[in-house]
């Protein structure tokens, strides 16, 4: 689900998310706050930047209110940096074989804070001509509306998905697959009490 946010509601008019509904060891509130300060930039320099308020990155580093995904991109883009620093890298493993194989046990996965969708990159790398990951979707968790360039297309592995394609909505179970464009305005969401896992493929590589 690579993402620039195409029509987000106004980042700080967005709900705090629930104590319980976060997950402080993979939410990446810390890692925005260390960058920023590695760059020497100021709360309020990143926020007029991202066209997000000072409260809301504050919120935000201390993975205390919602961080939408393409929320997360204008941060990025305000840093400096692709959206594909946040995953969370791991080199255990083989090293002749790492740029060929990724073991199940060392994806790199990435979450964000408040949304119940966690990625796992499945690619060994995002420097070829495509990208592989499967999301997580969790219990009535929502990606908001995002486009970019590219397309992509993907297989629901288990659950059902209920999808939106430039206003078009699908709801697709177990077994079902899907393609568009990527510039097409999208989002995805589960609206059932039970995880929901996505098989997607992207070209180019967004994250």
């Amino acid at each position: 689900m690579a993402l620039q946010a195409a029509r987000l509601s106004a980042p700080e008019d967005l709900p705090d998310a629930a104590p319980q509904d976060l997950d402080p060891g993979q939410a990446i509130g810390e890692q925005l706050r260390e960058l920023r300060l590695v760059k020497n930039l100021t709360l309020r320099e990143v926020a007029e930047k991202a066209g997000i308020s000072v409260g809301y990155l504050s919120q935000l580093e201390r993975n205390h209110s919602r961080l939408p995904i393409g929320v997360l991109k204008r941060i990025s883009d305000a840093l400096g940096v692709h959206m594909n620093w946040f995953f969370q890298q791991n080199t255990e493993g083989d090293a002749a074989e790492r740029d060929v194989v990724v073991r199940s046990g060392n994806r790199r996965r990435m979450s964000f804070t408040g949304l119940g969708i966690q990625e796992e990159l499945l690619s060994p790398n995002l420097s070829g001509p495509l990208e592989l990951l499967i999301s997580t979707i969790g219990p009535h968790a929502d990606s908001e509306d995002y486009s970019h360039d590219g397309a992509e297309a993907g297989l629901v592995l288990s659950g059902t998905l209920d999808l939106w394609v430039s206003g078009r909505h699908f709801q697709l179970n177990e077994g079902d697959s899907f393609a568009f464009k990527s510039t097409e305005v999208h989002r995805c969401a589960n609206v059932t009490d039970t995880p929901t896992k996505v098989l997607w493929v992207i070209t180019p590589p967004h994250y």
